[in-house]
């Protein structure tokens, strides 16, 4: 479990609180805005109205407590530099801040930022690759052409074992898993008769997943 700080409570900042509220995280949310803060009460072990720009609010708020510290500030990129660049001061251990264009990134990263969140871009560049191809249900993208894939089992390898495919040899990826419905089982034995209605999680390069695709074309 861990202790997280998110200041700002618009779109961004809510989903957040209410995934780590799911995890199980204790979260603690600031806003100058009232009627938002009241709206995450039931999410949320702390809620606070207050002004983060303000060096006197953030130090009562505990920083040194917060192994995570989110800056959520959308609209207003001067108040979202002023508050990275205090938590830091103040000895933050972690602040990932949200940031709206790569020139806003790159000035947060110089006034403290350890990492920096585009969501808006991030949610863009995740529906372009999943509705660029017919077969992507999801995907993750572990380093530069390093990706995971949730796709459908290929027509040809229905009824066929992962070992009679030879996938990892012929096809260069790796099966992580097999999906059915809600239902996963992680690194599947080589064994394992592959179903018409299941979905693989597959490893790979790039290159390597694209070939694979075009196969189910």
């Amino acid at each position: 479990m861990k202790s997280v700080l998110i200041i700002g409570i618009g779109r961004f900042g809510t989903h957040l609180i209410k995934k780590f509220h799911e995890l199980g995280d204790q979260v603690m949310a600031v806003d100058i805005d009232e009627l938002k803060v009241q709206k995450i009460i039931p999410f949320v072990t702390s809620a606070k109205i207050g002004d983060c720009t303000e060096e006197e609010t953030v130090m009562s708020l505990g920083i040194k407590n917060f192994d995570l510290c989110y800056v959520c500030m959308g609209k207003n990129f001067q108040s979202s530099l002023e508050i990275t660049n205090l938590l830091k001061e103040k000895g933050a251990a972690r602040v990932i801040s949200k940031a709206g264009t790569e020139v806003h990134a790159k000035f947060l990263m110089k006034v403290g930022a350890d990492e920096v969140a585009y969501p808006e871009k991030d949610s863009a560049y995740k529906l372009a690759v999943r509705h660029s191809a017919d077969n992507i249900f999801d995907f993750i993208e572990l380093a530069k052409d390093v990706l995971i894939y949730e796709i459908p089992v290929p027509k040809s390898w229905v009824e066929k074992s992962i070992l009679k495919i030879d996938v990892r040899k012929k096809y260069n990826v790796n099966i992580l898993a097999i999906k059915n419905g809600n239902a996963v089982r992680a690194l599947p034995s080589a064994d394992y008769i592959l179903g018409e209605h299941e979905h693989l999680v597959v490893l790979g390069h790039s290159l390597d997943l694209e070939k694979l695709l075009k196969k189910m074309d």
